[in-house]
């Protein structure tokens, strides 16, 4: 059978097969991820050291004259997902008060729109971009928990900033990037990491997830999904395009929400008790949105990719 070559063929397929598995694993049988030991320690916990293996395995490809330009489009990429939220939140709450938009609240766009899936961009930018797409992680971590929401909120003042995480997302970078640069051979060794953890770090990821929370959510959470994907994908898309010339769908891979935004809503209402009353319906719309994301923004950057090979591939025929 071939499996591997029937998963490659579909948009993202290394990293949305193996994730949509294990949501519909955990939506409708649970209980078979925790019966303990190396299974579940494998495809329920297994997501973030599989990630951090995988962010060492992907700087061991990084030169030092790269670095400069992963945290350049770290930056940019970052700066581009904020003010869109921000942008699209404060019209929200200015014009169209606490009901918000079709039933979103400013609060769940913000919270929504300016958080991206960390595992899910790596995954993304190793098959589509090049080492310093997937180094940019190191600065996309910040928006990636409830910091920027606060930031766009107006809490500036009040949030404490996790500069601890920060470095522990960038150390596997650093000591992949000593590695590959000290010796051409721990360089080749890691290499093929890159491509091989992704589809073992996407089901813990996807077992995580259940369904029944779109249900919940309604139109509502799809339609922040929906907005999270087009906006900021577009946005990234077009940073990377036009800003650094580089003619491919990756930067696509931010329009996604990071899991740990579901809780961004109740951490925001904390410091805002006044934001109390949209914290559940926000809380449901921003799960929802975390849901379609993970599917819509892979077949969006495998979409844009295709049509920028399409252009590479004609632009060289000319010259030729």
């Amino acid at each position: 059978m071939k499996i591997l070559k029937a998963i490659e063929r579909i948009p993202g397929g290394l990293m949305v097969v193996p994730l949509l598995l294990g949501a519909i694993i955990n939506t409708f049988f649970p209980q078979a991820l925790q019966i303990g030991g190396f299974t579940t320690a494998l495809f329920k916990q297994g997501a973030m050291p599989l990630i951090g293996l995988f962010l060492l395995c992907n700087g061991a490809q990084i030169t030092l004259r790269e670095a400069g330009v992963s945290l350049s489009k770290g930056v940019a990429l970052t700066a581009v997902k904020f003010f869109i939220g921000a942008a699209l939140g404060w019209v929200v709450g200015k014009f169209m008060g606490p009901t918000g938009l079709l039933g979103l609240s400013s609060l769940a766009i913000i919270a929504a729109v300016t958080n991206s899936n960390g595992g899910l961009y790596t995954a993304l930018a190793s098959q589509y971009g090049d080492p310093t797409d997937v180094g940019a992680i190191a600065i996309l971590s910040i928006n990636d928990g409830p910091f920027l929401t606060m930031v766009a909120m107006g809490a500036t003042g009040l949030a404490n900033i996790p500069f601890i995480a920060l470095v522990a997302v960038v150390i596997p970078i650093l000591v992949g990037m000593i590695l590959g640069n000290l010796d051409e051979e721990w360089k080749k060794f890691l290499a093929p990491g890159q491509k091989l953890l992704i589809p073992f770090f996407a089901f813990p990821l996807g077992a995580a997830l259940d369904f029944r929370t779109i249900l919940k959510a309604g139109f509502p959470g799809i339609l922040l999904g929906v907005l999270t994907v087009v906006l900021t994908g577009l946005g990234g898309y077009l940073t990377i395009k036009y800003i650094f010339r580089e003619n491919k769908g990756v930067g696509a891979a931010i329009g996604t929400t990071a899991g740990n935004a579901v809780a961004t809503p109740a951490a925001v209402a904390a410091v805002d008790p006044t934001l109390e009353p949209l914290v559940a319906a926000a809380t449901a719309q921003v799960a929802a949105s975390v849901i379609i994301t993970a599917i819509l923004c892979p077949l969006l950057v495998s979409y844009l990719d295709k049509i920028e090979r399409g252009k590479n591939l004609a632009g060289r025929e000319k010259v030729v």
